[in-house]
């Protein structure tokens, strides 16, 4: 483990500049995300979810956004796990996707909240049969007594609902509405490229951070 400490590379892929970017964080964050897409990363559409609870304690997890547009970024899970709990009781939080093939890292921070029963509904139903049935099998979040039992359990799911489980209650989806996002363009010698764009008065300013 003494060479952890040796770990670098060198940034040296692309730049990211004031006169090259969009104005609107969020076409910028359409267009980094398409060359994501393109560039066959494996899972562009993981970020990191960070969330923090009453004990002040943050917590962070790997989720997938679904969707994307003028009011936000989507992701589905349940309600009830820790990061649902934590939501309601605190609803600010900060996603992270970190790009490491296009030396890209985008920040995202903002209020959280439920998306609409009705979009819920539609992506619930678009989703394989076995991940609907597991979102009634999964307690997440909770103490379970081992594998065999959650598998007991989707299989209890199965016979009772077979071809068609309804969304559970506790399931759904949130919607991060940005406030404040940062763009990380890795350069040569640690001179690293960052964009901040911060909501204020209704539009967005753009600054340039110290790396």
């Amino acid at each position: 483990m003494k060479d952890i400490a040796h770990l670098r590379k060198s940034y040296e892929r692309a730049e990211l500049s004031e006169d090259a970017s969009h104005a609107d964080p969020g076409r910028q964050f359409a267009q980094w995300f398409e060359e994501a897409r393109q560039s066959e990363l494996p899972e562009p559409n993981a970020m990191t979810l960070a969330t923090v609870g009453s004990d002040l304690r943050p917590s962070t997890r790997v989720v997938l956004i679904k969707e994307f547009d003028e009011r936000g970024i989507v992701w589905y899970t349940n309600y009830e796990s820790r990061k649902g709990r934590q939501l309601a009781g605190n609803p600010y939080a900060a996603l992270q996707f970190h790009w490491v093939e296009l030396e890209r890292v985008v920040r995202i921070e903002g209020l959280v909240e439920q998306v609409s029963e009705a979009e819920s509904d539609a992506y619930y139903a678009s989703r394989p049969l076995d991940h609907r049935l597991g979102a009634w099998a999964s307690p997440q979040s909770q103490v379970i007594p081992g594998r065999a039992w959650l598998a007991a359990e989707a299989a209890k799911v199965g016979a009772r609902f077979l071809l068609n489980p309804p969304r559970p209650p506790h399931w759904g989806g949130f919607r991060l509405r940005p406030d404040r996002w940062e763009f990380w363009q890795g350069r040569k010698s640690r001179l690293h490229d960052r964009l901040c764009y911060r909501l204020e008065a209704g539009g967005w300013v753009r600054e340039r951070l110290a790396p």
